[in-house]
């Protein structure tokens, strides 16, 4: 009688908003979902850059227009993310081709892996950010 009385469906979880909230992702986790948006953003992107940049070699007039357009400190801003966008897409890009050959799978690596993603990608971006924003 006991077999008829024991429930072993699934439960409903109450996960409130603060538990929700409160789980860390793993740096896989955010450097993947990261890798995604970086790619999108290229994506969506391009075809306005190529364009720009299709338009500034045209003639002499368009190619300093552009240039006076680029001194603006949004679209530096926007340069800038273009350029992490770019940087952090190719290293992951780099660490998944790893994974893709089973090099880095264990947990400990995958994270020191993801780590160096950031490690790599910043520092690079930020590279690029003092040369857009002209500090040398």
């Amino acid at each position: 009688m006991s077999d008829l009385t024991k429930d072993d469906r699934p439960r409903y979880r109450n996960l409130q908003l603060t538990q929700i909230l409160g789980y860390r992702l793993p740096a896989a986790g955010v450097i993947s979902i990261l890798h995604r948006v970086s790619g999108a953003g290229l994506f969506l992107f391009l075809p306005f850059l190529l364009y720009l940049f299709h338009e500034s070699l045209t003639s002499e007039l368009s190619f300093e227009i552009f240039r006076g357009l680029l001194r603006a400190w949004y679209v530096k801003i926007i340069l800038v993310g273009l350029s992490w966008a770019y940087l952090h897409h190719f290293c992951a890009g780099i660490r998944h081709l790893f994974l893709d050959v089973h090099v880095g799978l264990t947990k400990d690596s995958a994270r020191h892996t993801a780590l160096a993603v950031f490690a790599i990608s910043l520092p690079l971006a930020l590279l690029v950010a003092l040369k857009i924003f002209g500090a040398f």
